[in-house]
């Protein structure tokens, strides 16, 4: 079975941008050490219109071949004029409010979500799906979720959109690894425990 991941960057006290989801106050952050670890470790997550310029449109994938992003986060590149953030994955887009895909290499789920989740994660592969946001996508797939990867940012923004836009409950993680960085920046990945 193939794991779906949660990997997300946070503020100190757990939002992954402001109330409307902009998280361009972390960005400033990504020095040099942390680039170098995303671009070894985690090149796929790296939207494809960013990696050419950057010269490594070559890299291969390491750990993901798809992708699931909500609406929202995909809105970000549509208003950039890019229909297909993550050429180099299988792209899937859920909402329920986009009918026809923009791009003919984008698949939008309109229902049935965790079911599509599931089907996704039952294929064989080496490689895993990678879970791009945003907040209420994580809260419908938490009990999906088998791997939480979280960038956490030394900054506290005391309100925004949170890690997981859900009711309660509670979901146990085991902590896996922690790695940190000059500028303060931790890498934590917790793995599921069921």
């Amino acid at each position: 079975m193939r794991k779906l991941t949660y990997f997300i960057a946070c503020s100190i006290d757990g939002f992954i941008g402001d109330p409307e989801g902009d998280a361009s106050a972390m960005m400033r952050l990504v020095d040099e050490e942390l680039f170098a670890f995303i671009k070894a470790e985690y090149p796929e997550t790296l939207p494809t219109h960013g990696r050419r310029p950057l010269g490594i449109d070559d890299l291969p994938n390491r750990r993901f071949d798809t992708v699931v992003q909500g609406r929202a986060s995909y809105d970000i590149a549509l208003k950039e004029g890019v229909t297909s953030p993550y050429a180099h994955l299988r792209e899937y887009v859920a909402s329920r409010t986009l009918k026809e895909s923009p791009d003919p290499n984008v698949e939008i789920i309109g229902d049935d979500l965790v079911g599509r989740v599931r089907e996704l994660k039952a294929e064989d592969g080496e490689l895993g799906i990678y879970l791009c946001g945003g907040s209420a996508l994580a809260g419908e797939l938490l009990g999906e979720i088998d791997e939480l990867v979280i960038k956490t940012y030394p900054i506290v923004q005391g309100a925004g959109m949170p890690m997981f836009g859900a009711g309660f409950s509670v979901a146990e993680f085991a902590l896996e690894s922690v790695r940190t960085f000059g500028n303060g920046v931790l890498v934590r990945t917790y793995s599921r425990e069921r």
